[in-house]
């Protein structure tokens, strides 16, 4: 192992072998060959002067890369497509003359581009799925259980732990919903020349326009696409790049809002992320179980987020017919944007499969709270004893305000229910006012909600999808 050059930590540390597969070399340089012998048979097909033994050649070395002997010609031509071109023609020597015949670089670069994101869109969408399914079973479970709501991350009505866990699902299946719209529309760029024209074409086939029109649909459906784009420059237009990172941005954003409710949660011990026997949590303090997953989930949204402005400004700044300045840093945003939200994914399906709830300590937050919340339920028990309701709304604000001093400026414990049971206006006891304390009653429809959602909006689509779940991840560090 090399120790003497930057390696990126998306390949050593976060992406899966399979994502790290898609935007790899071999990958690549295999897929260039294929589209070659796709654009082979199809001019074949329309008439060309190309035989069955040149195809049956490229067919042959299709996965046999030389690499070697591409990258000594690209020292020599400065460029890459056209250093392939000669590796191939090496190893086949009857093919080489119709090897990219009528086409311009973008056939095999953008072509490939477009096949690797729709199978990285793919991978991307098994993960999500996995990852929805695992807070599925976690809503499922802890439907019932009542914990304090927050807004402001101020204590607020009741909910369950199940319920905010639908919260959670609801994001990603929004971008479950948004990646099959992208993936649903991609399309191969097809083979339309150097500024899109298919002026070479029309030259090769003698001007015949009705040829001409069949070459792109042909093409796509030897490489398993419905259609190409109908229009373009000499590259597909770099909007697809931008839509497709836009997908992984707002994953990243689900992802993110997921991990950091965790580790807040984790901050109050009432959820905790899994943490390894073993696992060490400080190298100073050893008694801390910080939410490094989750705070890496935080993280590399982050970068994720961040990343999806690179196609906005590439597509936006591309002039007429095509630029090259979006070259190295297409290289750069697409592989990574895709190689972070797989590393993010993963997190996501180990965390939510292992998350740790401790009741007790959600009810005991939830009982400290719970007497002010309770004061509606109060005040309309006391009433029916025979209450002015103006007069006791007053008196419960004031009585509130002075529990609400003693736990904030004395550290006590919340006194409400005693005060105002030692206020005789209100015609309550104390045992009567701890009979209210049940959390159960504050906490609405949320275990319905729970149930309804799970059932008609959750369900149906796993259900649908079931031969894609089920999969094993492996957490780097």
């Amino acid at each position: 192992m090399r120790t003497d050059r930057y390696v990126s930590p998306l390949s050593e540390r976060y992406a899966s072998q399979e994502m790290q597969y898609l935007f790899s070399q071999e990958k690549k340089f295999k897929t260039w060959r294929k589209l070659w012998i796709a654009l082979a048979e199809t001019e074949k097909e329309l008439g060309l002067d190309i035989t069955e033994e040149q195809i049956e050649e490229l067919r042959k070395f299709s996965e046999d890369l030389n690499l070697d002997v591409a990258k000594e010609r690209e020292k020599v031509v400065r460029h890459d497509v056209m250093a392939h071109v000669y590796a191939y023609g090496v190893q086949c020597p009857k093919a080489k003359g119709i090897i990219h015949l009528g086409a311009t670089s973008c056939y095999v670069g953008d072509n490939t581009d477009l096949i690797l994101m729709a199978e990285a869109l793919k991978l991307v969408r098994k993960k999500l799925l996995n990852v929805v399914e695992k807070l599925a079973e976690f809503a499922e479970k802890y439907k019932e259980q009542p914990t304090l709501g927050y807004t402001h991350f101020q204590p607020a009505q009741p909910t369950t732990v199940g319920k905010r866990a639908t919260l959670w699902i609801q994001e990603f299946m929004m971008d479950l919903e948004d990646l099959e719209y992208v993936l649903g529309s991609l399309k191969l760029l097809g083979s339309k020349g150097t500024t899109g024209t298919q002026a070479s074409f029309l030259e090769l086939f003698d001007g015949d326009q009705e040829k001409i029109n069949k070459i792109d649909s042909m093409i796509a459906q030897k490489m398993g696409f419905s259609s190409c784009y109908p229009v373009s420059g000499q590259t597909y237009s770099r909007k697809v790049d931008q839509r497709v990172l836009n997908v992984l941005s707002g994953i990243g954003v689900s992802a993110y809002k997921f991990a950091n409710d965790i580790r807040m949660l984790q901050h109050l011990k009432e959820v905790e992320e899994p943490f390894e026997k073993t696992q060490i949590g400080s190298s100073a303090m050893a008694y801390k179980r910080n939410p490094m997953r989750s705070e890496r989930i935080c993280a590399l949204s982050r970068y994720v987020m961040i990343d999806a402005m690179n196609p906005a400004l590439t597509s936006s700044t591309q002039w007429f017919e095509r630029t090259l300045d979006d070259s190295a840093n297409k290289r750069l945003s697409v592989p990574e944007g895709f190689l972070a939200v797989d590393g993010i994914l993963d997190l996501c399906m180990n965390v939510a499969d292992g998350l740790v709830v401790y009741p007790r300590v959600i009810e005991k937050h939830l009982m400290e709270e719970l007497p002010f919340m309770a004061t509606e339920n109060i005040l309309m028990d006391a009433v029916k004893a025979g209450g002015d309701r103006q007069e006791l709304h007053e008196k419960i604000r004031v009585l509130s305000m002075e529990a609400g001093r003693n736990v904030k400026e004395y550290g006590k414990e919340n006194n409400l229910l005693q005060l105002i049971a030692e206020d005789d206006s209100f015609h309550l006891t104390l045992e009567q006012l701890e009979s209210t304390m049940d959390p159960k009653r504050y906490i609405g429809c949320a275990k319905e909600q729970v149930t309804s959602y799970l059932q008609r909006v959750v369900k149906p689509v796993l259900e649908e999808n079931r031969k894609e779940l089920g999969i094993q991840t492996e957490i780097t560090v």
